[in-house]
C-alpha cells in the first residue's frame, strides 16, 4: 500500500494530501530509508518514522487497512515504539 495512504488510513493525518505532502518534503521513513514519493510501498512489518507536532512518533505497520476507518480500528493498523533517546551533544565519543 501507498505510503501516504496508509498514513491516512491508520489516522495519523487528517486528510491524505497532508500526509503526502510530509512523504513529498523528506520527512518520512520506512526502515530508515528515506520516502521521497508518495507511491513508497509499506508492508506489514515495516517501520515507519514521521514527525507529530514537536517530535517524531515511530511505529510498526501490523496491517494494511481496508478503509479509513474509526480510531479503534486505526489503532490496530499499527504498534507505537519507544521514540529513540535523544542525542545528547556532550556525551563522550
Amino acid at each position: 500500500m501507498r505510503i501516504d495512504k496508509w498514513l491516512w488510513f491508520a489516522r495519523f493525518f487528517k486528510t491524505r494530501s497532508l500526509a503526502a505532502a510530509q512523504v513529498a518534503a523528506g520527512e518520512v521513513t520506512v526502515n530508515e530509508a528515506v520516502a521521497a514519493r508518495t507511491s513508497f510501498l509499506v508492508r506489514p512489518g515495516d517501520v515507519v518514522v514521521f514527525p507529530a507536532g514537536k517530535r517524531r512518533r515511530r511505529v510498526t505497520v501490523l496491517a494494511l487497512g481496508e478503509r479509513r476507518g474509526p480510531a479503534p480500528e486505526a489503532q490496530a493498523l499499527y504498534r507505537e515504539e519507544e521514540p529513540p533517546p535523544p542525542e545528547d551533544p556532550f556525551a563522550p565519543c
